[in-house]
């Protein structure tokens, strides 16, 4: 199977499954869980690690301070990634096939929110932050990978993006997460050091 081949096999089959989605966009339950999964867009995943590193500071939990810092790296550059590839590649979105029955993908073609599907932002920064968090609490795997799941899970219903979408941006999220935790031996250091630094201003 050529390349332009398996391309099409796999719109076509993501387009099925958006027409079947659309019937259970509207559904109350959809719509709970879509708002719930706004907590993966990019500012409350920027705050909640900015919060985390600086509760971990502040109480001087070097733990707690890593986890924050590596999420907010992983988020930062899964959110990068995804922006790159969104300007490069154009597909619209599941929601403008369910209300006006067009679809449009290929390369460097229009831009803005209706035609950037390709790949799902909230699922790369939802991996990613998993992937930190469990980076440096193992306990918590299960539960951090639980939420990315339902977070990727819910945006095929409701119309957000198609399944491959999703399954690119927990590709994107697996990336930048890993580029961060081969960086961070050049990060700890300067972490340590501002933990010193405030328990010396404490003491």
């Amino acid at each position: 199977m050529t390349l332009p081949d398996l391309i099409e096999t796999v719109e076509n089959a993501d387009r099925a499954v958006a027409e079947d989605a659309a019937r259970v966009r509207q559904h109350p339950v959809t719509h709970a869980l879509g708002q719930l999964s706004e907590v993966a867009d990019q500012p409350p995943m920027f705050a909640l690690g900015a919060l985390t590193l600086a509760a971990g500071l502040v109480a001087g939990e070097r733990r707690v301070a890593e986890a924050g810092g590596r999420l907010l790296a992983s988020v930062a550059l899964a959110t990068a990634l995804k922006s790159t590839v969104k300007n490069i590649v154009t597909r619209t979105r599941p929601y403008v096939l369910a209300e006006e029955g067009r679809y449009e993908s290929g390369l460097q073609g229009p831009v803005g929110k209706h035609y950037n599907s390709f790949p799902s932002g909230h699922t790369a920064d939802a991996v990613a932050a998993a992937r930190a968090v469990a980076r440096v609490y193992p306990e918590a795997a299960i539960p951090a990978y639980g939420a990315a799941a339902a977070v990727a899970a819910i945006q095929i219903p409701r119309c957000t993006h198609y399944p491959s979408d999703v399954g690119a941006g927990a590709l994107v999220g697996v990336a930048a997460e890993a580029i961060t935790d081969l960086a961070w031996p050049q990060v700890a250091p300067v972490l340590d050091a501002a933990l010193d630094a405030l328990r010396r201003q404490r003491a």
